[in-house]
Formats: C-alpha cells, structure tokens, sequence
C-alpha cells in the first residue's frame, strides 16, 4: 500500500493570461481550481495510472473542505487532521504567448505538536515491509525541518519503503534518515553540493555520494533535458520528450508517482525509468495541476529513449 503524507496542502489557482505584464493590468483568459500539495498530487495521479493509496496529513478551512470533498469525488482514500486556520491557495500564472509558468505561493497555516502527532500516528497505520511512504513538499513554517529525517525513520522501522522528495534543508536532513529513493531536481542538487554541475557525469558522481546514507535510488529531474536515475551498480540518463507544454506544475510529483507505484509492484529498473518519464511528460500536457489519463501516459512510455552511462 502506498501512503502519501502532505503537510502543506493547497488549493491550486491556475490562471491563463496572454502576454502577462508586470505592473499593468492583465486579463485573465481561464482559470481552474485544483486539489493540491505535492503528496495529494501523487496520490491523484496514483489513481490515474489505475493504482491507489492513502492520502494523509493536515486540512484547513474552507479550502481544506475543497480538497477532501475533491479527494472524496475521486474515491481516494483520504485520513486528514482538520485543524485551525486556512489551507494555502497557490496562485500559478500560465502565459502561453511568452511560454512562463510563474508560481506564486502562500505559506499556509501554523500546526500544533498535537496536530502533527496525530499524523504521525495516521501514516504509521498498518505499515510493513510492503508499503511505501512518501513525503514530500514543504512544511509549515513553524514545524522542524527535521520532521521528514525522523517521519522516516519512523516509517522505516515498520520496514516500509520511503521516498523523498523535498528541499533546502528538509532534504538535507531527511536524507540522513535513508529513505529508499530521493527525487531532487538539479538546482537542489547544486544546491546541496554548494556548487555548479555543469554535466550528467559529473551529478551522477556527486550524486553516489549520498550512497552512504543508505539511499537506494537516486532520480534527478533535468526539466526539459530529461532525467538521471541512479543506482549503486547502474546509471541511466533519460532524454526529455518534446511536448506542447499546459503547466509544469506538478511534473516531479507525476514522477514521484510513478516511481511510488513501481516500487509497490516491484517493476525492475528500467520499466520503472520509462513509466516515471512517461508520466512526468504527460503532466506537462494537462492543464493546472489535473493528473494525466493512463492512455497518454503509456503512449509516452513508448517514446522513451535512455542510455546508461559509462563512469
């Protein structure tokens, strides 16, 4: 079973404007609502590829309401703490003429100790050697930056596989915990590494550095360039398919669940590295934050081309 743990939801607002200007007035052409938060959004597209999960964490407000009522209508398996204040509205900017995507996101509500061990005690329900756990996206502001190290190894001893996808120093910590797989993007490896990676030979040497931290997987997302997929006997880079672009919003989190659902049916390494590009591809063709059909997906699985890379 695949749990999902976001800390941070939000509602989605996308909004379409042609030719967007800073310090003028703009007319929007459309907007859309999604149920979002990067774990909900691995849970939605864990549904789209026919696989389900749990979906688990904190709610608030009116916008809270929104998402479990979308969770709900989708028959996602949802165990939310409700608490005080108002669940975050990220606002996403899509200006189709210019080709920018510009994210401008609220922080969210403050949680209590009290809230954040009644998660804790929610995804620990049932887990063993056959689920997976997944963290990722931000947190509240007032919460550890340490929580995601010690969700882990929490999750861990119950012999459950845990993913990480998160930055700054929720990834520098969560790491040390040893999660099965880490999805960073380049920028947050750079990031990490204090330094500039200039070529995928030398982010896949840096990159095994973090072997010794018990990480199984390593998954790098390139954006437009593709991606890396690392482990300790093989590396493989992935090139980046060319699509008409909706939103990039999401892409990583359609990767994290493809890479959630291949580990929970134990697909081997390469049919994983296809179904994550395909899926991540996919995404960027949809509009907002809405999850990709399965038919899209499998017909990019077919368009993926990969090599392994001789260190």
């Amino acid at each position: 079973m695949i749990t999902t743990v976001t800390l941070n939801p939000a509602v989605d607002k996308t909004i379409e404007i042609d030719n967007f200007q800073i310090g003028t007035v703009n007319r929007v052409s459309a907007v859309r609502l999604d149920a979002g938060g990067k774990g909900i959004n691995v849970s939605k597209v864990i549904k789209s590829l026919g696989s389900s999960s749990r979906a688990v964490g904190i709610l608030s407000g009116k916008s809270g309401s929104f998402i479990k009522e979308y969770l709900d209508s989708e028959n996602i398996e949802n165990h939310f703490i409700i608490t005080k204040g108002e669940t975050r509205t990220n606002t996403k900017i899509v200006d189709k003429i210019n080709h920018t995507n510009t994210d401008i996101n609220e922080c969210g509500p403050l949680v209590s100790e009290e809230d954040l061990h009644k998660v804790n005690k929610e995804f620990c329900k049932g887990l063993n050697e056959d689920s997976v756990v997944v963290f990722s996206g931000s947190i509240p502001k007032n919460v550890s930056r340490n929580i995601y190290m010690d969700w882990i190894k929490e999750a861990k001893k119950n012999g459950a596989k845990t993913i990480l996808d998160a930055d700054g120093e929720l990834f520098k910590q969560g790491i040390k915990a040893g999660p099965y797989l880490i999805k960073p993007n380049i920028h947050e490896l750079e990031e990490f590494f204090s330094q500039n990676i200039s070529t995928k030979e030398e982010a896949v040497r840096l990159s095994r550095e973090l072997f010794k931290y018990g990480i199984k997987i390593i998954v790098i997302s390139l954006g437009a360039q593709g991606a890396l997929f690392i482990k300790k006997d093989a590396a493989v880079s992935v090139s980046g398919i060319k699509v008409q672009v909706q939103s990039t919003v999401g892409a990583g989190d359609s990767m994290v669940a493809a890479l959630a659902v291949a580990i929970d049916k134990n697909y081997d390494f390469e049919k994983s590295i296809k179904l994550s590009v395909a899926c991540g591809t996919a995404n960027v063709t949809t509009s907002g934050t809405q999850a990709a059909d399965l038919e899209t997906v499998l017909s990019f699985e077919k368009q993926v081309k990969y090599e392994y890379i001789n260190l």
